[in-house]
């Protein structure tokens, strides 16, 4: 009987690919590119609702989180290339950025995560000293 990586066993000599794929987290494609003003983070991940997914940005991570469910009941997979289940994606921030004005659409299968750049120029005023 073949062994799986993740601990699971097949049964009778045939996979159960729906039970195998469930126990692995897995990475959606993720783009990220900068405009003018913003740093965009873009995940592909089709089949999902706003409240599905969890966004936290933690010591200059953005981390994207979530679990896509295959609705359907099916019995035997001819070919299964759509993955669900628990999926997480991480990206580094090295911009300077305004935390306090990140936001989040989803639309049309992508989700786009837009982080607001912040000046890279500081003015420092100088305080009289009186003696």
């Amino acid at each position: 009987m073949p062994r799986f990586s993740e601990g699971y066993e097949a049964q009778d000599n045939r996979t159960d690919w729906s039970a195998l794929r469930a126990r692995r987290r897995w990475r959606p494609p993720t783009d990220v590119y900068e405009t003018d003003t913003h740093v965009v983070i873009k995940v592909e991940i089709a089949g999902m609702k706003t409240e599905d997914f969890t966004i936290a940005f933690i010591d200059r991570k953005l981390s994207i989180s979530g679990c896509r469910s295959d609705l359907g009941d099916k019995i035997i997979y001819q070919n299964m290339e759509i993955p669900y289940g628990e999926f997480h994606t991480e990206v580094k921030i090295s911009w300077p950025l305004k935390e306090s004005e990140i936001s989040a659409h989803y639309e049309e299968g992508f989700l786009f995560v837009e982080l607001p750049k912040h000046s890279r120029e500081f003015k420092i005023p100088i305080k009289q000293v009186r003696e």
